[in-house]
């Protein structure tokens, strides 16, 4: 204390009676009318502390009668938020804020001379006339925070300003501002970027490392804000957004900042739903992978072709490790006819390096069935389709991009040749055998490195088994691959690599 009289400020309770529905989930709002405080503005039911005799469950039990003639059970009382606000003239408070999804009574108007209405209002969609400092607590609330400061300043209005928004999420122990946000240094420097961020959504994969959220603002835009596991990926997603992705317009996401001390990104949404696991007729599925074939020309497109680095060819180092570490997953003759086809590779004529997106499967490509496509090129013409996560964008050669992608068409020949339809050309006999060899090194990297989970179901997993290959029973020797990496080799009764040799389309065989 720096000397004086202590100084001392009211203590506010405010109750957040939710209700769940269709729509979402709902809560009680009532407008202030009369001689009182914020009259015309939307609040909560609240009220203060009658005195040192009243704790605060017992003030929101009491205020919630008084205001609304619920009826409240302490035992129901849920703890959501505990605001520290300051009015624009000066005045401290403290308020806590809590959640009730249970009460007895229908809620109703109850002391008319401070309020004229009440109302039950979607949780995102808050109306735009209420108290700055309740709104305040609403938009903590959602955003999972336990603790807030909402220091409004000189001159401020009253009511709500999405402009001069004061909230500030104080992070808890664990340094995040709610249980699903990322850590306070990478909040700070999201909010820097778009302003306040109401909600967190944890969207990472279910692998390790994977650190993506989806993020709301605080006036209804979303963003998404990546955090990579390393420098290269970090770099290889910011040169990729800032040169290739502009060319697709509304099929790739925008980047709105970088951070490369925090290995962070935040960039625009991208409308639409993974492609990964969606089960549509056969017809629409063949228009789907036109457009997918017209977006992987405009990535290769997106910049001249040129001549391929010294010895870029398929990575025999890297394919000896591979190997080492998936022998005892393979099968008598595997591991020897993978390397008979390296070597087959140092015959290839070398292949041109484009822009590749390097992760181009359909996890990664976003299908929106009610999104336009869009027309600055007519060939392009048909269903919406966008690509997202960039982390492994390098140049290389075209095929690097279908090393993937065609497990998709494993025994859909018309998918195949639907993609080359709208890519605009066949492969050359290179590129076929190529993409025959570095889809079988694929095959040995996910057999090596795949998590050491038995798969639940053999005959289920997405793509079925291979043409010509008997599933086979599961094996608690097998491994699996990382979520969404190439299933070939550690479920079928067939060789890793044959599967992989019909898995390169109906063209792709070795020249």
């Amino acid at each position: 204390m720096s000397g004086g009289q202590r100084h001392t400020e009211p203590v506010d309770v405010h109750l957040i009676l939710r209700r769940e529905t269709a729509a979402g989930p709902e809560v009680l709002l009532s407008r202030r009318a009369g001689q009182v405080y914020a009259t015309g503005l939307w609040h909560l039911v609240s009220g203060h502390l009658d005195g040192p005799h009243e704790d605060v469950v017992a003030a929101l039990v009491r205020e919630a009668r008084e205001e609304s003639g619920v009826v409240i059970d302490p035992a129901d009382v849920r703890a959501a938020v505990t605001v520290h606000h300051r009015s624009p003239e000066g005045a401290s408070r403290t308020g806590h804020f809590f959640e009730l999804r249970r009460w007895q009574g229908e809620p109703r108007i109850a002391e008319p001379d401070v309020c004229d209405a009440m109302e039950w209002a979607p949780l995102d969609a808050l109306p735009a006339q209420m108290v700055a400092y309740c709104r305040a607590g609403l938009d903590a609330y959602t955003a999972g925070a336990r603790l807030a400061v909402h220091f409004q300043r000189p001159g401020d209005a009253i009511a709500f300003d999405p402009g001069a928004d004061r909230l500030h999420l104080v992070p808890d122990v664990t340094g995040r501002p709610g249980p699903t946000g990322p850590d306070a240094a990478v909040v700070e420097f999201a909010e820097r970027a778009v302003g306040r961020i109401t909600k967190w959504t944890d969207t990472s994969w279910t692998r390790e490392n994977s650190r993506v959220w989806r993020a709301h603002g605080a006036q209804g835009a979303t963003w998404y804000v990546k955090v990579h596991q390393n420098e290269r990926f970090h770099s290889r997603e910011v040169r990729g957004l800032r040169t290739w992705a502009p060319t697709l317009g509304a099929a790739a996401p925008r980047l709105v900042a970088a951070d490369e001390t925090l290995r962070a990104v935040v960039i625009t949404a991208v409308p639409g739903r993974l492609l990964h696991g969606v089960v549509l007729a056969p017809e629409r599925e063949r228009a789907i992978f036109h457009r997918i074939g017209a977006l992987a020309r405009r990535i290769h497109q997106s910049s001249p072709a040129r001549p391929a680095p010294a010895s870029s060819g398929p990575a025999i180092a890297k394919a000896d490790r591979q190997l080492a570490a998936a022998r005892a997953h393979l099968r008598p003759g595997d591991e020897k006819f993978v390397r008979d086809l390296v070597a087959q590779a140092e015959h290839l004529e070398p292949l041109e390096w484009v822009e590749t997106h390097g992760d181009f499967q359909l996890r990664n490509i976003l299908y929106g069935p009610d999104t336009p496509a869009p027309t600055d090129e007519a060939e392009d013409s048909g269903p919406f389709v966008a690509v997202i996560d960039l982390g492994r964008s390098e140049p290389g050669p075209v095929v690097r991009d279908l090393v993937r992608l065609s497990d998709a068409w494993v025994g859909r020949p018309d998918l195949y040749e639907a993609f080359l339809a709208g890519y605009g050309r066949h492969l050359t006999p290179a590129e076929e055998a190529r993409l025959v060899i570095d889809a079988a090194l694929d095959s040995v990297s996910g057999i090596a490195y795949g998590s050491p989970t038995v798969i639940p179901s053999w005959s289920s997993a997405a793509g079925g088994h291979c043409p010509g290959c008997e599933p086979s029973t599961p094996d608690p020797s097998h491994r699996q691959e990382k979520p969404g990496e190439r299933r070939h080799g550690t479920h079928c009764r067939g060789r890793a690599a044959d599967c992989h040799r019909a898995s390169a389309g109906p063209r792709g065989h070795l020249r």
